[in-house]
């Protein structure tokens, strides 16, 4: 191999090789999830994505293993589920499989562009430049920048994390933010297999878990835009999960 070739070679690998790694679970995303995955993909900063397919009946897992077959199996991962078992459980599948791949940054973000990919490197900065140990994606910290939700929705989202601030005396404004950037160390402390929630209140579970722990949190001030395509997975059962479940956690219950 002539030196020339073995130069483009290394500088071609360096490319795909990463630190940090996006999680996206899915579940009928057929209209979003390619378009998400090259979104990713064209940040100068690299990332890898781990998709977590939960059985979707539209195709969306075989979208996703021709992306990797085609151009991208070298930082573009999935596993399969046999149906939906839950954002939880998805994503705590995903943190152990990142922790045995040796990434020190892990990502949790929505398929549906709700979180801009463009703010990815700004949660990585505030964990790698900064020194935090989760940085979350905050729609919260300066008023409410959430962009196409029906009032009510607003309304609930945004009362919901004062009252779970208010019962577990966390000073986080959006406690129940999806949109999450965790060190390997929050990872490895937090005893994944512990972690009981499922639904919205798995993400107030995580955050109040490494508050606890003493880990370092920063709010990074995003816009969150409502989906324009597919169908949104919350409902009220999940919504009361997570105000009951919160009194558990305060009660160590």
């Amino acid at each position: 191999m002539s030196f020339a070739l073995f130069t483009l070679n290394l500088q071609f690998n360096s490319v795909n090789m990463t630190d940090s790694i996006v999680i996206i679970p899915t579940y009928n995303e057929k209209e979003n999830i390619e378009r998400i995955i090259r979104a990713v993909f064209a940040l100068n900063k690299a990332f890898h994505i781990l998709v977590i397919e939960d059985g979707s009946p539209d195709g969306t897992a075989d979208i996703v293993k021709k992306l990797m077959a085609d151009e991208f199996g070298d930082r573009l991962f999935i596993i399969e589920r046999s149906g939906k078992l839950g954002l939880g459980t998805a994503y705590i599948t995903g943190f152990k499989w990142c922790l045995e791949h040796s990434y020190d940054y892990v990502f949790e973000m929505d398929a549906d562009f709700s979180h801009n990919p463009d703010d990815l490197p700004r949660l990585y900065k505030a964990c790698h430049d900064e020194s935090n140990d989760v940085a979350i994606g905050s729609r919260y910290i300066t008023g409410v920048n959430v962009v196409n939700w029906p009032m009510s929705r607003v309304l609930m989202s945004y009362f919901a994390s004062k009252y779970v601030r208010f019962v577990t005396g966390m000073k986080i404004n959006d406690t129940t933010a999806g949109f999450v950037c965790y060190r390997r160390e929050v990872l490895e402390a937090i005893n994944l297999d512990a972690i009981r929630f499922k639904g919205y209140a798995f993400q107030i579970e995580m955050k109040y878990t490494a508050n606890r722990l003493g880990f370092r949190i920063k709010e990074v001030p995003v816009i969150f835009v409502n989906r324009v395509e597919g169908t949104s997975k919350m409902s009220g059962g999940i919504f009361s999960e997570a105000l009951l479940g919160v009194i558990r956690l305060r009660l160590g219950l």
